[in-house]
């Protein structure tokens, strides 16, 4: 069987090869052998192959942050799982075609859910929910802004508060970003210019917003602060510029602006596994009643691992791009 391995820190489409590997073998005790059927490629496995993320990864090592699949096997001791079984992945190493994992390092999803939406929820669509319930209480008609609104992150995001009836401004570098995302279910969507604090206030009404969400960092951050009311929280997630967080002392001092960050493996460490569980459920519950969409811009086997992480790292996607280990 195949399975990606980082050779060595660098571009991640020439650092990162296909390699044959022994399949796993029966599950032991407390395993399972899982199929993988659908694998997303995220910014953050691209920042970690680069040496730009929150810690510098092993070299030779296994790769990928999400993935579903097929248990295949379980071993002695293992209740909660049957062969058949639809799970998520908490692991890090899920660019195979099969994995070996503890029972409790996979969540079983329902039944028939749709197998490439899941293969994005471990990180997009529970870094959206949490983000957007965490910080703040809002409430059907209030406002949430955020960057990078047409990543996977923000396209959760925006159907997510759409569904709980929460406003959303979303910021853009692309005009024609503007009328997809509207279709996705945004309020707003705004290209960033220097004036954007002026033209939020005015798309918004002047609205009191509360919360901003940030993936970008850098100058952008004192901007979304400029469209907060007083005491408004911003949120950062991501570091696409690759700057520091800007924001002015006048912001933080006389406006009470909070600058916070978020970082999925952290929140998830304080949680238990059955609160793990229970939140992939809900977000599974979200797919099945098409709240949680996110569009996909192509899909390659894993032995095309090379041109599907040139591909993930191009400017201007117009979706997610999905790793199919057994097609092809």
């Amino acid at each position: 069987m195949l399975a990606a391995e980082l050779s060595a820190i660098g571009p991640a489409h020439e650092v990162v090869h296909a390699i044959e590997v022994p399949e796993p073998g029966a599950p032991a005790p407390g395993r399972v052998i899982v199929r993988m059927a659908a694998c997303s490629i995220n910014p953050a496995d691209l920042l970690l192959i680069e040496g730009r993320y929150a810690t510098l990864p092993e070299v030779p090592s296994r790769l990928g942050i999400e993935g579903v699949g097929t248990v295949e096997a379980v071993g002695d001791g293992v209740s909660h799982l049957a062969p058949g079984d639809t799970v998520l992945s908490l692991g890090r190493a899920n660019w195979a075609h099969r994995i070996d994992a503890g029972a409790q390092e996979v969540v079983k999803l329902p039944a028939g859910v749709d197998i490439e939406q899941a293969a994005m929820l471990k990180v997009n669509g529970a870094t959206a929910w949490r983000m957007l319930t965490d910080y703040v209480t809002l409430t059907a008609g209030d406002w949430v802004i955020q960057d990078a609104a047409n990543s996977g992150v923000g396209i959760n995001l925006i159907r997510l508060a759409a569904a709980k009836g929460i406003r959303s401004v979303n910021v853009v570098r692309r005009p024609e970003l503007i009328e997809p995302l509207m279709d996705q279910g945004a309020d707003v969507v705004i290209v960033d210019g220097e004036d954007l604090p002026e033209r939020v206030h005015d798309a918004t009404g002047n609205a009191d917003i509360k919360l901003a969400i940030d993936a970008v960092s850098g100058p952008i951050v004192a901007r979304l602060a400029d469209c907060l009311g007083e005491g408004g929280i911003v949120v950062n997630y991501g570091l696409l510029s690759g700057r520091n967080c800007e924001l002015t002392s006048e912001q933080v001092v006389f406006k009470g602006v909070i600058l916070t960050g978020f970082w999925l493996a952290k929140v998830m460490r304080g949680m238990t596994y059955d609160d793990i569980a229970a939140m992939y459920d809900a977000l599974a519950a979200r797919i099945l009643d098409g709240t949680i969409a996110v569009p996909v811009e192509a899909r390659y086997p894993l032995s095309d691992i090379q041109e599907a992480l040139r591909h993930a790292g191009t400017y201007g996607r117009g979706g997610k791009i999905l790793l199919r280990p057994d097609a092809g």
